[in-house]
C-alpha cells in the first residue's frame, strides 16, 4: 500500500531537496501547515529517506491526515505500524468523534481493543461523545467500565464527557451520580445536567440543581440558562421556558439567538401572542432581528398564530435569502392554507440556486399533498430525486397522503418500494402512512400487510388500519382490529373511536353506534368530542332517524360546528325533510356562508319537491355572494399517470371516444331495461336534456376513459371530490357485469367496490 503512494508523488516542494540530514525529525514536527497533498509527499519522502519513524511523527502525520479527513491514508498508516500507541489511536478518533463520524470512531475503538492498547484519557471524551451521538446506552455503559478499569475515571474531563453521555442517552440517575463523584465539576458538565433534568420534564429537580451551582461557586453562564430554556421547551413545559427567560433577563443575562429561538419556540405553542410580540421587540433592541435562527422562530410563531403579514414582513426585513428562514416561510405559509405563495417562495428559492435540502423539499411536498396540490407533490417528489436530494422517512409519510387522495397507486407503490430500498419501512410513520395509501387507493389487503409487517405499531398504525377498514365498509374488520388494539394494550384516542363509528355508519349499525358512543367515555375514558357527535348524527341520519338526529344535536354540550349540521343537511336531501333541512342550512349559513355546497344541498331539497322558486331564490343568493358551485371532479390512474376529468367538461383530448362509448353503454343499458335515474337531476329541464346532464358527470367519464385506455379485465380505480349520485351508481354496476371489471370508486363518504353487477355497499350510502 505504501508504494501506491509513492508512485503518486511529485517532488514538487522545496522542503524535500534538503539533504537526509537537515531533514530532522523536530523539522518535520514544525511543519504544521501542509495541505493533503503535500503530507502525502512528506510521509513518502520520510519513507524513502529511511528516518527512523517515532511515536511523536507517528502521531503528527495522523494529525495532518486526520484533520485534513483523509481518514483512508490514516487508517493505511496507522495499519502500517508494528506497535501503534493509544496516542496513534486517540488522534484518529478524536478526529472522527470532531466530524460526528461516530460509526467510525466505533470500528476503530473496537479495533484498538482488540491489539491490547491502553486506554488513556485524552481517547475516552470522545468515544463516549460518539455513545451520545449514537443513543447507545449499552456501548456507553461498556466504555464507562473500562475507563474505571484502567483509572481514567480520575480525570476530570472524562467525568464530565460520562455525565454528558448518560444525559444524552436520558440516563439521569447515573449521570447524576457520576457528577456527584466530580471533586470540582465545571459550569458546563453542571448545565448539561440541568438541560437533561428540564428536557425530561423534571421542573423541581432542574430548578434545584440550577441553585445549587451558586452554592459551590458556579456563576450560571449563557449556556446554562439556554440549555434550561430549550430543555422545558422540548419536554413541552413551554409556560416554564418562558418563566426562565423572564428570570434571565432579570438577573442581567443578555440572552443571544439561542435564547431567543427557544423561548419563541414556546410562546409559538401558548396563545400568549402578546408575549411573543414584547419579545420580537426585545429582539430587534439587542440586534438580532438578521440572526437566522431568530428569524425562523419569529416566522414559525406568527405562522403559528395565523399573522401572516408579520411573518412575510420578518422575512423580508431579514434582507437575504438564508434556506433556514426560507424554509420556515414554506412551513408557515403552508400551515396557513396559503398553498399558491408557498410554492411562489419555493420557485423564489429556486431561482436564486440556493442549496435546497432535504427539509426544503420535504416541507413543499407536505404543503401541497395537505392543501389539495396532489399532482404537484407527486411532480415535486420526482424533481426532488432528479436533483440528487434523497427524501427520508420524514418525506415519505408527506408524499403517501397525496398518492391516497388521488389514488395514485403506482405512485405509492414506488414511493413504497423506494423506502424498501432506503430501509425506512421500519420507521412507525412511514409504515402508518403505506397502510393509509394503500387503503385510499382501494388496496385494504395491502394495508393488513403492512400492518401486519410492522415491527412496532403505534397508535397511528392501528387508528390507520382501522379507518381503512371504516372506508370500504367493513365493520367486522373494522371491529376485529379493535378488539386487537385493546388486547395489545395500546392507548386508544378519540380518533379510533371516530373510525369505529364511522364503520358503524357506513352500515347502518345504530344500537352497535350508541353502545360505542356511550362506552367510550364510560369504559375507555376518551371524552367525546365534535367528530363523534357528527358521526351519530350521520348515522342516525343516514337510517332516516332524522329528528332523533336534531335531538341529539340540542344535546351537545358544546355548539355544534358544520360537520355536524352537514351531515344533517345531507340527509335531508336524501330524505326530502325540507322542514329540517332549512333549519340546518340556516345555521350552516352562519357558520360557513362562503361554502356553496350548502346552498346547492338546500337548492336540491327545493327542487326535489318542485319548488323552483325557492331553487331561483337560493341560485340568486349564491349569484350575489359570488358563489359557484363545486364542479364535480374525478381522478383516474393509467399508466402511471394521474387524469382529472371535470364534469360537463368537452376540452379533453378524447372526449368524442368517451362520449361514443357512454352513448354504446346506455343502449346497452336500455336493452336491459334499465333507464336512467333522471331524479338525480334536479333542474327544470326536459327529460332528454336530464340524460344528457346525467352523462356528463365525471365518475362516468373516468370510467369510460379507463375503458378505453386500458386491457379487457383490468381493474379501474376513481376517486372523486364529491358523492356519487344514485344514477352514476347504477350505471357502474351495470358496467360492472357486462364488460367484466372490478371498479374501485371512492367518494367523499367511502369506498365503492364494483363486481358482477353489485357493489360493496349494498346500495347503502
Amino acid at each position: 500500500m505504501i508504494t501506491k503512494i509513492q508512485s503518486k508523488i511529485v517532488m514538487s516542494n522545496p522542503v524535500f531537496r534538503l539533504s537526509r540530514s537537515t531533514l530532522t525529525i523536530p523539522t518535520i514536527l514544525n511543519l504544521a501547515t501542509f495541505s493533503p497533498a503535500r503530507t502525502r509527499q512528506l510521509h513518502a519522502h520520510i519513507i524513502k529517506s529511511g528516518l527512523l519513524i517515532d511515536n511523536s511523527l507517528s502521531s503528527k502525520l495522523l494529525s495532518l491526515y486526520s484533520n485534513h479527513r483523509c481518514f483512508a491514508e490514516a487508517s493505511i498508516f496507522l495499519d502500517s505500524i508494528d506497535e501503534p500507541s493509544s496516542s496513534s489511536f486517540s488522534v484518529i478518533i478524536n478526529a472522527l468523534s470532531k466530524f460526528n463520524l461516530f460509526y467510525n470512531v466505533v470500528d476503530l475503538f473496537r479495533k484498538m481493543l482488540s491489539k491490547g492498547v491502553c486506554l488513556d484519557s485524552y481517547l475516552l471524551p470522545a468515544v463516549a461523545k460518539t455513545c451520545a451521538g449514537l443513543s447507545a446506552f449499552e456501548l456507553g455503559r461498556q466504555v464507562h467500565g473500562l475507563a474505571q478499569v484502567s483509572g481514567c475515571t480520575l480525570d476530570v474531563v472524562v467525568q464530565s464527557s460520562l455525565v454528558h453521555m448518560y444525559v444524552k442517552c436520558g440516563r439521569l440517575i447515573i449521570a447524576r451520580k457520576v457528577l456527584d463523584e466530580i471533586p470540582e465539576p465545571d459550569v458546563v458538565t453542571f448545565s448539561a445536567m440541568i438541560a437533561g433534568y428540564a428536557r425530561n420534564g423534571d421542573v423541581g429537580m432542574a430548578k434545584r440543581l440550577f441553585g445549587d451551582m451558586g452554592k459551590l461557586g458556579l456563576e450560571p453562564n449563557l449556556v446554562s440558562w439556554n440549555g434550561l430554556i430549550a430543555g422545558f421547551n422540548q419536554s413541552g413545559r413551554h409556560l416554564e421556558a418562558i418563566h426562565v427567560f423572564l428570570d434571565m433577563h432579570l438577573r442581567g443575562c443578555q440572552p443571544d439567538g439561542s435564547s431567543f429561538s427557544s423561548v419563541l419556540a414556546a410562546i409559538a405553542d401558548l396563545e400568549v401572542l402578546n408575549v411573543g410580540i414584547q419579545v420580537h421587540g426585545y429582539v430587534i433592541k439587542r440586534g438580532f432581528a438578521c440572526d437566522k435562527w431568530v428569524v425562523s422562530s419569529l416566522v414559525d410563531m406568527y405562522g403559528k398564530y395565523a399573522c401572516v403579514s408579520e411573518m412575510k414582513q420578518v422575512f423580508d426585513e431579514m434582507g437575504c435569502m438564508e434556506i433556514g428562514s426560507c424554509n420556515a416561510l414554506v412551513s408557515a405559509l403552508a400551515r396557513n392554507g396559503l398553498v399558491n405563495d408557498a410554492l411562489a417562495m419555493f420557485s423564489r428559492m429556486r431561482e436564486h440556486k440556493m442549496d435546497l435540502n432535504v427539509v426544503s423539499w420535504t416541507s413543499m411536498i407536505g404543503c401541497c399533498s395537505q392543501n389539495g396540490k396532489d399532482v404537484e407533490a407527486l411532480e415535486l417528489f420526482t424533481e426532488m430525486q432528479l436533483a440528487g436530494v434523497k427524501p427520508n422517512a420524514v418525506t415519505i409519510p408527506c408524499l403517501l397522503p397525496a398518492c391516497g387522495n388521488i389514488a395514485a397507486l403506482m405512485h405509492g407503490k414506488a414511493a413504497h418500494c423506494f423506502s424498501i430500498r432506503r430501509q425506512i419501512t421500519n420507521d412507525v410513520f412511514v409504515g402508518s402512512a403505506l397502510i393509509d395509501m394503500y387503503a385510499k387507493c382501494g388496496k385494504i389487503r395491502d394495508s393488513q400487510l403492512c400492518f401486519d409487517a410492522m415491527p412496532t405499531r403505534n397508535t397511528v398504525s392501528w387508528n390507520a388500519v382501522i379507518g381503512g377498514y371504516a372506508m370500504h365498509g367493513k365493520y367486522k374488520e373494522a371491529l376485529e382490529m379493535f378488539d386487537l388494539m385493546l388486547k395489545s394494550g395500546q392507548k386508544l384516542n378519540f380518533i379510533t373511536f371516530t373510525y369505529l363509528l364511522s364503520a358503524c355508519n357506513q352500515k347502518g349499525l345504530v344500537d352497535e353506534g350508541w353502545h360505542y358512543f356511550i362506552s367510550m367515555q364510560k369504559e375507555h375514558g376518551v371524552e367525546a368530542k365534535m367528530e363523534h357527535y357528527a358521526c351519530m348524527v350521520s348515522l342516525l341520519s343516514r337510517v332516516g332517524k332524522l329528528e332523533e338526529a336534531y335531538s341529539l344535536i340540542k344535546e351537545m354540550p358544546f355548539k355544534p360546528d358544520a360537520c355536524v349540521w352537514g351531515a344533517l343537511l345531507s340527509s335531508c336531501r336524501t330524505y326530502k325533510n325540507l322542514q329540517l333541512g332549512e333549519i340546518a342550512a340556516e345555521r350552516l349559513f352562519k357558520l360557513e356562508p362562503r361554502n356553496p355546497g350548502n346552498y346547492v344541498l338546500l337548492s336540491n331539497i327545493y327542487a326535489s319537491k318542485g319548488m323552483w322558486g325557492d331553487v331561483d331564490r337560493v341560485r340568486d343568493l349564491m349569484k350575489d355572494m359570488g358563489l359557484k358551485k363545486n364542479p364535480g371532479c374525478s381522478w383516474i390512474e393509467i399508466k402511471n399517470k394521474v387524469h382529472m376529468l371535470l364534469a360537463g367538461d368537452r376540452t379533453h383530448s378524447q372526449m368524442s371516444q368517451i362520449i361514443h362509448k357512454m352513448e354504446a353503454l346506455g343502449k346497452e343499458m336500455k336493452k336491459a331495461g334499465l333507464d336512467p335515474k333522471i331524479d338525480y337531476v334536479l333542474q327544470d329541464v326536459e327529460e332528454q336534456d336530464k340524460e344528457q346532464m346525467l352523462c356528463g358527470h365525471s365518475e362516468k367519464l373516468a370510467v369510460a376513459f379507463g375503458l378505453l385506455n386500458t386491457p379487457a379485465g383490468f381493474p379501474l380505480r376513481v376517486i372523486k371530490n364529491l358523492r356519487i349520485c344514485g344514477d352514476c351508481h347504477a350505471v357502474i354496476k351495470f358496467i360492472s357485469s357486462i364488460e367484466r371489471r372490478e371498479f374501485f370508486v371512492r367518494d367523499t363518504n367511502r369506498f365503492h367496490h364494483f363486481k358482477d353487477g353489485e357493489c360493496s355497499c349494498g346500495d347503502h350510502w
